[in-house]
């Protein structure tokens, strides 16, 4: 596996402007979402530059643009709230020192090869918590968009203080606000394609602010220029398992963003991506990020799809987003010091409704109530209670169902045969076990066996007391769980302990491992496996007819 990202000089204009495009995104961006989560401005520009220069280095996605997101400035958010006021003197440096530690997570969730794993979460889960992280986002910016700080207690506090906050509305803040809302909303498409809306919202806000409020509103104020300096990590040892679980629900958020991410451009590009050194790339990112102050980043899928339309084809693209706005934060950072509080919460605002999910929002009842239900639950859980807690619950409930549904469908799969009724036997099969009486019971067996039908196999054991052969079919599965297996052996072992004979029929090589690790093939007569059926019960005839005759 090679240790670099993809980089190509061969279309060195395609990757340029796209790399300067998603720069110009990426600045109020990364400003905003600064801002919104507590740290300051310049720590979003910080997360930008080195979460999106090592990922382009050591990612596995050349397009890929990382930098602050949406959902990751949520948990950010409340993870600085909590450490602060747990301890007001060390909580900033903790809450950095825990995107270090989300860092490693991914780069282990890499080396141990989860990355796949990552994105086979069920989509009413995904799609929940990302319109989750979108509300939360949203409550969060009704402070600083009318024109308060954010009240503390996170989305229970802002919506505890709405009565306070608008009666102390400040209306020219919330003008910018809006103002700013409506350039990104209301941008004719002919315009978005040449400039960025989120810049000319940048642009528009702060001229009007200076022009007509300068003295009424609230500015971002003077950013350190310069590049950062390093910050060595913080560990209260009284907060580590706390810090430990923030960490992993960031790297969990921020591979999850990633991977996705990766995935939409992988299909815009005609690329297939190695998600497992994705991860590592953005672990190594996050690291980076945190040593030096900046909140954490993922993959950003506005800043990505700009990248791919604007022409980028590689990871230059990324190298490049990342020297404009080095050189934004060297030499023109002071350019920035009047822009308006307010019209960053417009565009972060803007961003919590892009986030939520409205297309499955506005569907989900009519493919499925029961997904629905979930994706109301998880939504719930995300904004009122603990993203971890909403998706481990909503995975949980997902899971089950979609296993009541497998089960329903494969118990059919299960079935005990006695005569020569059933269509699947051949002509001569049928004959035999019509010829039986009854005698000989075929227990064929169909598809995976896996927990769920377990049940369905000790429910069939009803129906074999009257026979004097057992025939177990394996013919049509291909692997078996623990759960089936043992189902299968107390079946077994109660006829033979009855001194009834059993046969096995078609055992792959997955089967028979399993049967021979439980001890099941120990007691079955090694004359008594058979690779057909039609040998097999051959056999239980003859066997029948010694028998008879004995």
């Amino acid at each position: 596996m090679q240790i670099l990202n993809t980089i190509r000089f061969d279309n060195i204009k395609g990757d340029v402007f796209g790399g300067v495009t998603a720069a110009v995104i990426a600045l109020p961006m990364a400003l905003a979402f600064g801002v919104a989560s507590g740290a300051g401005p310049e720590a979003g520009l910080y997360g930008a530059v080195l979460v999106g220069l090592f990922a382009a280095l050591f990612g596995a996605t050349p397009t890929l643009i990382s930098e602050p997101t949406g959902p990751m400035t949520v948990v950010f958010t409340a993870v600085i709230a909590s450490l602060l006021a747990a301890n007001p003197d060390q909580g900033l440096a903790m809450a950095f020192t825990v995107v270090i530690l989300a860092g490693f997570f991914q780069i282990g969730f890499g080396i141990f090869r989860v990355g796949h794993f990552v994105t086979m979460m069920p989509y009413t889960v995904v799609s929940g918590f990302m319109s989750g992280i979108g509300l939360i986002l949203i409550i969060l910016q009704i402070g600083p968009f009318l024109g308060s700080a954010p009240p503390p207690g996170g989305v229970i506090g802002t919506l505890e203080s709405l009565p306070t906050l608008v009666s102390n509305i400040s209306w020219a803040e919330f003008a910018l606000g809006t103002i700013t809302f409506a350039v990104l909303v209301f941008t004719p498409k002919q315009v978005r394609r040449f400039l960025p809306p989120q810049l000319l919202a940048l642009v528009l806000g702060t001229v009007i602010a200076v022009l007509f409020f300068s003295s009424d509103i609230r500015v971002i104020g003077e950013i350190p220029t310069g590049l950062p300096s390093l910050q060595m990590p913080v560990f209260d040892w009284s907060q580590w398992q706390v810090m430990l679980v923030n960490a992993l629900v960031l790297a969990m958020l921020g591979s999850i963003d990633a991977l996705l991410t990766s995935v939409i451009a992988d299909n815009l590009t005609k690329q297939e991506s190695n998600a497992n050194k994705e991860l590592i790339g953005q672990g190594v990112g996050n690291i980076a990020s945190g040593f030096f102050g900046g909140i954490p980043g993922a993959g950003a899928t506005m800043g990505t799809v700009v990248n791919i339309q604007a022409g980028a084809r590689s990871a230059l693209s990324g190298l490049t987003r990342v020297a404009v706005l080095v050189v934004v934060i060297i030499w023109i950072a002071e350019l920035t010091a009047m822009i308006p509080l307010a019209v960053l919460s417009g565009i972060a605002l803007n961003v919590g409704l892009n986030i939520i999910d409205w297309g499955f929002l506005k569907r989900a009842h009519r493919v499925s109530p029961k997904s629905a239900g979930i994706l109301y639950m998880v939504i719930a859980l995300t904004v009122f209670v603990d993203l971890i807690v909403a998706v481990s619950i909503g995975v949980f409930v997902a899971n089950l169902l979609t296993i009541e549904r497998l089960t329903k469908v494969q118990s059919d799969a299960v079935k005990a045969i006695r005569d020569g009724d059933e269509d699947e036997l051949t002509s001569d099969e049928q004959t035999i076990l019509d010829d039986a009486n009854g005698k000989i019971l075929v227990f064929a067996l169909g598809g995976p066996l896996f927990f769920g039908l377990a049940k369905a196999i000790s429910r069939q054991r009803a129906v074999l007391s009257d026979h004097q052969v057992l025939v177990v079919d394996f013919t049509d599965v291909p692997v078996i769980g623990v759960s089936s297996s043992l189902a299968i052996e107390q079946m077994v072992f109660d006829d033979l302990d009855a001194g009834k004979p059993v046969y096995f029929v078609g055992m792959g090589s997955s089967v028979r491992e399993r049967m021979d690790r439980l001890g099941i093939l120990e007691r079955i007569h090694p004359d008594h496996i058979y690779a057909e059926r039609e040998a097999c019960l051959k056999d239980a005839s003859a066997y029948l007819e010694q028998r008879a005759h004995a």
